[in-house]
């Protein structure tokens, strides 16, 4: 019986349930030092002066450094595609450009003097004209940077077809608000780095690519890569923000070189608020057009990214929201465009989902709009709308080749799950009898791309004389149980009790090369090299075992059930695997495969989300009721693994529908900084999903399967947004941005109860 496929407890847990994880700030490190750093606290202004008088002479402080100190080189443009004149240097070098940007970096013997050190180091300002609606920054009006006498940081120009919707007989438009959020994993940033006997640096990161950071510490400290060892740790969440690498990731590593001490820096949750990169912002133009009878002819999406004070990688996303433009619907004519601006605020950058979200909410609100338009159910218009199973691989007008997929199955399955009819019969009863509590339906079709940007992984297995496994891969983990799902394919390839196998990641030394995580590609491409890399080894393992009992390698078989290796109908005579690795490494050659597995390309997992909530027209209050998740990502390796991943990723989608949003005032200071003020969603505010999955096998890889990390948060927002403004479209209200907070909710309601039925809600 195969392994894959099954519960299989996850074997990461028992060391976080008891003893817990070991993080960064928790490695010992004896006489290190620490680093602090002195923030902007202007949104946008020159830099007049920076005095540390009165820090230099402070007992245990041993130095503060500028950026002129540090003589290092700006960050690249992203992918050659950003302007390069909007690219941040290490600290701010003439102007500060959001609230919280680093200015300087004091080091001291200890956290509680270099913190004392940062209250007595005066910056004076000569304030500017400050940025935050990124429609305003669009006029170029107040220039963040002058010398590129443009707020414009990149933008994709494709379409333009002023015919798109002249055949359709109901065209119906909408502004939407994807709004900013802070990805708030429970570990903030940390660093740790030292140099060792051997004149290397040793770093420590909590880090989501950690070769990423190897490349990127030798490439501004001016070594080579062998010269650089980062290790990481367990990681307490990342959600993309963490795979991009930071200023004071490479500060810490600059001073290190420079003191030749250990030197560490752990940041606080404010200042995670404020410097670790925002998710989302997109302001989205949207138009759909079709017949009375439901049927999508056209649609376009214009985009507008919120790039945040520098060109960092969130300019880009607006690419990722094009490819996925037109959803999981057959639509003959669309187009997007976008315009990516910076703006005084926190530099945006991935963050779960980066840019399909943005895709699937805008597409998937319009529908709702459109249905509403024409008096159509809005399961009805999706239904008539989808792709179907028998057009596979298809092409999108934007040119985006999907694998496969049964998108109609999906549909109806979470429509079964949810008793549909029945909802919407309740919800007539309660129209009908004018009840405070409204219920609302919202529902959801997402198709999404995996490993868009498709790297290859490395993976290697060696089988130890012991008969014990090392597995090592180039992904680096951080709750998604990778050691599990890894050990799960050795497992299953070579026969061998799950326990006998280790997986290694996140050491630059043991593991030589390696993408990392993120994008939903690990188990599609880093599993899938694991996987060769198996094979490969039981291949390996036959030539041995034919040496061994002198027969031709054509009649070796692997006995999955035992762990061992016969000649065909002869059983008992066998070789275990330990034997084989023993016999291996006496010869000098040991039992080992390694794998660098190039991407094939990107896979489109799928499904459809129903959420159920209930308003109370009263008070503009919000409850979910029940939210229904039927996914579809391939092949499902562990079903325990891929419902924690749709798990985490529902809550997190939820949570932006109804509650998260990163808020400035006019003047660019934020006033979300903490968890007092900025909403975090909790388990009181989640009902008990209902939770299913379709299997789709894809042909692009062995394993047949799609990434599942991101699905989640990629179909539950739009059907919790959907939800809730059916709920109050019989009083008026055509659409309420997210989040859909009570004051909003409230504020719609009564707007459209005094006839301007267009309204948003206010904050």
């Amino acid at each position: 019986m195969s392994i894959l496929g099954n519960r299989v407890l996850r074997r990461e847990d028992p060391k976080f349930l008891t003893v817990g994880g070991t993080y960064v700030d928790d490695l010992a490190l004896p006489g290190s030092v620490h680093v602090t750093f002195v923030r902007s606290s202007m949104a946008h202004a020159r830099i007049v002066s920076v005095d540390s008088t009165n820090v230099q002479a402070m007992p245990g402080v041993i130095a503060v450094y500028t950026n002129d100190d540090l003589g290092l080189a700006k960050f690249p443009t992203v992918m050659g595609m950003t302007n390069e004149a909007m690219a941040p240097s290490m600290l701010a070098s003439g102007t500060v450009r959001y609230v919280g940007e680093p200015i300087a970096a004091i080091v001291a013997e200890s956290r509680e003097i270099a913190e004392d050190a940062l209250e007595q180091v005066v910056v004076e300002y000569d304030p500017l004209n400050v940025v935050i609606d990124p429609v305003r920054a669009r006029t170029d009006e107040d220039l963040l940077f002058p010398d590129a006498g443009t707020n414009t940081s990149f933008s994709l120009d494709f379409g333009g077809d002023e015919t798109l919707f002249d055949d359709c007989d109901v065209v119906v438009e909408l502004e939407l608000v994807n709004q900013r959020v802070a990805p708030c994993p429970l570990e903030v940033r940390s660093a740790a780095a030292h140099m060792s006997e051997d004149g290397r640096l040793e770093f420590n990161s909590s880090t989501q690519a950690p070769h990423g950071v190897r490349d990127a510490l030798a490439t501004f400290l001016g070594l080579e890569p062998d010269q650089v060892h980062v290790v990481t740790p367990d990681v307490g969440g990342g959600f993309g923000a963490k795979a991009a690498v930071y200023p004071e990731d490479i500060v810490v590593g600059w001073c290190a070189l420079k003191l030749g001490r250990s030197v560490r820096w752990t940041e606080t949750r404010s200042e995670s608020m404020l410097g670790l990169g925002h998710g989302r912002a997109q302001v989205q133009h949207v138009r759909i057009g079709g017949t009375r009878e439901g049927v999508v002819q056209a649609y376009r999406i214009e985009v507008l990214q919120d790039s945040g004070a520098y060109a960092g990688f969130g300019t880009v996303l607006p690419f990722m929201t094009r490819v996925m433009t037109s959803g999981p619907y057959k639509i003959p004519k669309a187009e997007c465009a976008s315009v990516s601006v910076v703006t005084n605020s926190t530099p945006t950058t991935a963050y779960r989902g980066a840019g399909r979200p943005e895709a699937t909410a805008a597409i998937e609100r319009i529908m709702d709009v459109f249905a509403r338009e024409i008096e159509m159910d809005p399961a009805e218009l999706r239904r008539r709308n989808l792709i179907g199973k028998d057009d596979f691989p298809y092409t999108t007008p934007v040119e985006t080749l999907y694998d496969v997929g049964d998108y109609h199955r999906a549909l109806d399955l979470a429509l079964e799950v949810a008793g549909y009819d029945e909802l919407r019969a309740e919800q007539a009863r309660r129209r009908a009898a004018g009840d405070v509590r409204q219920l609302g339906i919202g529902l959801s079709c997402y198709v999404e791309i995996t490993n868009g940007l498709p790297d290859g992984e490395f993976g290697a297995v060696e089988v130890r004389p012991d008969g014990k496994v090392i597995v090592r891969t180039g992904t680096s983990p951080h709750g998604q149980g990778h050691v599990t799902a890894w050990s799960m394919l050795v497992a299953e390839q070579l026969g061998v009790a799950i326990e006998d196998i280790e997986v290694v990641h996140g050491d630059t030394d043991i593991v030589p090369r390696g993408a990392g995580t993120m994008g939903s590609r690990s188990l599609q491409i880093g599993g899938a090299a694991v996987n060769q890399a198996a094979v490969d080894v039981v291949e390996k393992a036959k030539d041995l075992a034919a040496g061994l009992l002198e027969a031709d390698r054509e009649d070796i078989v692997l006995n999955k059930a035992k762990g061992n290796f016969h000649v065909v109908g002869t059983p008992a005579v066998s070789r275990s695997w330990a034997e084989l690795a023993a016999a291996a490494a006496k010869d000098g050659n040991p039992l080992f495969a390694e794998v660098d597995l190039a991407s094939p390309g990107p896979t489109f997992p799928f499904g459809t989300h129903i959420s159920v909530v209930e308003v109370d027209t009263e008070t503009g209050k919000v409850n979910l009721l029940r939210h229904i998740a039927v996914d579809d990502a391939g092949r499902i390796i562990s079903p325990l693994l891929a419902e924690g991943q749709v798990h985490g990723g529902i809550a997190q989608g939820v949570a932006q529908a109804l509650l998260e949003e990163v808020v400035y005032d006019l003047e660019g200071n934020p006033l979300t900084s903490t968890l007092a003020d900025y909403s975090f969603i909790s388990a009181a505010e989640l009902p008990s999903y209902e939770t299913r999955f379709t299997e789709t096998p894809t042909p692009v890889n062995a394993l047949g399967a799609k990434g599942i990390g991101e699905s989640g948060t990629i179909g539950s927002t739009p059907a919790v947004h959907n939800a809730v403004c059916d709920a109050v479209a019989h009083l008026g209200v055509r659409h309420i941005d997210m989040p859909t907070t009570p004051i909003r909710v409230w504020n719609a309601i009564n707007d459209a109860a005094t006839g301007d039925g267009s309204a948003k809600g206010g904050r």
